[in-house]
């Protein structure tokens, strides 16, 4: 990161989250994180609820075989990863969602 970054090198990433949400209000609203250390990145976040993380997916035209899928916190958390380019901005989407454990063998 340099120290001397200006608010307008954002430029790019913050046009980005005005396109996205003048084009696509009716979505589930993300996190967003917009840094300088890659002023040109958009990063949207999804927690609990991967049917958003879909629709977004959908939304910014993101191939389902360009979703990753990995697992962190031992196993107990699904996350899933697609990134994209939209409105001049590397757009970023990631879903985080626990894993459902269900019957009685604790698999």
């Amino acid at each position: 990161m340099r120290a001397d970054l200006a608010m307008e090198e954002l430029t790019v990433s913050l046009r980005a989250l005005r396109a996205v949400a003048a084009d696509f209000p009716a979505l589930p609203a993300p996190a967003v994180h917009v840094s300088p250390i890659f002023p040109n990145r958009l990063e949207l976040s999804l927690h609990d609820d991967l049917r958003a993380f879909e629709s977004w997916r959908l939304a910014l035209g993101i191939a389902c075989e360009d979703v990753r899928l990995g697992m962190q916190s031992e196993g107990r958390t699904w996350v899933l990863e697609a990134g994209t380019d939209f409105a001049g901005a590397s757009v970023r989407l990631t879903a985080f969602s626990a894993v459902s454990r269900s019957g009685g063998s604790g698999a």
